[in-house]
C-alpha cells in the first residue's frame, strides 16, 4: 500500500466522522483542554441529575436510559479525577526533584 493511498483511506474516514466538538487551541494546553473537560463532566452530572428528579416524580419513560446516563455521568466523573491525581502526582514530583 502507497503513502498515497494511505492517505486517502485516512481523508475519506475522516469525512465519514460525524461532526465533532472542536478541540482546543494549541495555546490553550492542558488548563483549556481540563476546564473544558470539566464543564463536559459537569453537563453530564447535572444532565443524569435531571433525569433521576424526572424519575422519582413519574415522569421519565425510559428507566434504562436514565440508568445509562447515571452511569456514563459516574465514569465521566471517575476518569476526571483520576487524571487529576495522576496531574497533582507528576507536579509532586517535579516540586521534589533536586535542581
Amino acid at each position: 500500500m502507497t503513502i498515497e493511498a494511505i492517505a486517502a483511506a485516512t481523508l475519506a474516514a475522516a469525512e465519514a466522522l460525524p461532526a465533532m466538538a472542536p478541540a482546543p487551541q494549541p495555546a490553550d494546553g492542558f488548563g483549556g483542554w481540563f476546564a473544558a473537560e470539566l464543564q463536559s463532566v459537569n453537563a453530564g452530572l447535572v444532565k443524569a441529575d435531571h433525569e433521576v428528579q424526572q424519575l422519582a416524580l413519574g415522569e421519565a419513560s425510559n428507566l434504562h436510559a436514565v440508568m445509562i446516563h447515571l452511569e456514563e455521568a459516574k465514569l465521566s466523573f471517575q476518569l476526571l479525577a483520576q487524571v487529576r491525581n495522576h496531574a497533582l502526582e507528576a507536579y509532586q514530583e517535579v516540586m521534589r526533584m533536586q535542581v
